[in-house]
């Protein structure tokens, strides 16, 4: 099923990245009414409506707890920041950038920074989504326990449930 720039109507952010989803959503199977509206959704909160490829940078209280933090990959000094949230899904820590690096044969390790291209941004969230088992869970409308996977916990919820029953409205499901 392919997305067209009318789920999400006068937002020119998407209709920039409407086909790279498409891209990133065939190569992980994101291809049902229900697994679109959840994905999207979800990707359409974390980056603001499509508007950020990266975590805004305070840095805030919680992004300074990214530094040190072992269950995240950061061992050195400055791997916070350095692999902080990019993506539409915004990929964090230095084992996740490993892994994506792994999966799609590009070094992100070594260059943060091609996370915040076009060509990566929704093939990252696509990748994190699948490996991370969303289609099944979007499946099974378990969207709370999705955003726990992506989020950590259930910050923004409101707004995800809130795009993700519009995306389910407009693709029928």
């Amino acid at each position: 099923m392919e997305i067209t720039v009318d789920l999400f109507p006068g937002n020119a952010r998407f209709a920039k990245y409407v086909n790279a989803i498409n891209a990133a959503c065939k190569k992980y199977d994101i291809s049902t009414p229900k697994r679109l509206a959840a994905f999207l959704a979800q990707i359409a909160h974390e980056s603001g409506m499509f508007r950020y490829s990266r975590e805004i940078w305070g840095p805030t209280a919680a992004q300074l707890r990214y530094e040190g933090r072992r269950d995240l990959g950061n061992d050195k000094a400055g791997d916070g920041k350095r692999y902080m949230g990019r993506g539409f899904i915004q990929i964090t820590g230095k084992a996740n950038y490993e892994a994506l690096s792994d999966a799609l044969g590009v070094d992100f390790v070594a260059n943060p920074l091609l996370l915040e291209q076009s060509e990566y941004v929704a093939l990252s969230a696509a990748w994190f989504w699948y490996s991370h088992g969303l289609n099944t869970l979007a499946d099974n409308d378990q969207f709370e326990t999705i955003t726990k996977r992506i989020n950590g916990g259930l910050n923004g919820y409101n707004d995800r449930v809130k795009i993700w029953n519009d995306l389910k409205g407009r693709l029928g499901c």
